[in-house]
């Protein structure tokens, strides 16, 4: 008897192991429930809850989908409402996750970011942020170094990328393109902070555990304050809307 090896296929990576900085990939975003209701009947129980402010986001785990990391994932929360507000008000977080969103839902469809056509207007509108769940896009991944030597590094979304960028369309293909590393600096530790006390997003509890914090509005419906997230107008509804607008093409 004898073991033949030849036909064996290539040993996997490591689970602990990063997907390198810079990488450019189809990635899959998949929204897990938090518990929380959003703002609209089709986010009941979506959101999560902060647990160093008043801060509601959406939990995400983006898949490779093909590619020589496919299958690999990392995890990333997304503030939709409360959390520190700008000058007028609204809520910081959510303003720069509502960016990211309509990044993906561009990239997902092919959409120039510049197209302010009424077509393309319409599949920016989602009747809830439960409409992101399995959105597919181009990304580029970056590693994001622990601020403290007791935790690990994580893979994050670096930038969604457009129809208009260089990679988009290789990467859409199957193709491989080359990383362009992100070389991310340590975050700083917060102030006064020790290993007790490190913030939520600093330890190693899993991949729940996120830095990023963006808020839970209706979508294109920014936050007024803090206090009135819970109570924030629903979105004009898409007509004839039969499912999210980046699923319909």
């Amino acid at each position: 008897m004898s073991y033949d090896f030849n036909d064996a296929q290539p040993q996997m990576m490591p689970s602990g192991e990063l997907i390198p900085d810079g990488t450019f990939a189809k990635i899959r975003m998949t929204i897990r429930p938090g518990g929380i209701n959003g703002s609209v009947p089709m986010d009941a129980g979506l959101l999560k809850a902060a647990s160093e402010s008043d801060a509601k986001m959406l939990d995400c785990e983006f898949t490779v989908v093909e590619g020589p990391f496919a299958r690999r994932k990392f995890w990333q929360n997304f503030t939709v409402a409360g959390g520190k507000l700008d000058d007028k008000g609204q809520s910081k977080g959510w303003n720069i996750s509502k960016a990211s969103f309509r990044a993906m839902v561009d990239s997902a469809l092919g959409l120039a970011p510049k197209d302010m056509s009424d077509a393309a207007k319409a599949k920016r509108v989602l009747q809830g942020l439960k409409q992101l769940d399995g959105i597919t896009f181009v990304a580029r991944i970056m590693v994001e170094p622990a601020s403290d030597p007791k935790y690990r590094d994580q893979n994050r979304l670096a930038n969604v990328i457009l129809s208009d960028e260089p990679q988009y369309t290789p990467v859409m293909k199957g193709e491989a393109v080359d990383p362009e590393p992100v070389n991310a600096k340590p975050r700083k530790a917060a102030v006064g902070s020790t290993g007790h006390n490190a913030p939520a997003w600093a330890t190693d509890a899993g991949p729940a555990q996120t830095p990023q914090v963006v808020t839970s509005v209706p979508w294109g419906q920014p936050q007024a304050n803090a206090s009135s997230q819970a109570a924030v107008q629903s979105p004009t509804p898409q007509p004839a809307a039969s499912g999210p607008a980046w699923l319909n093409g």
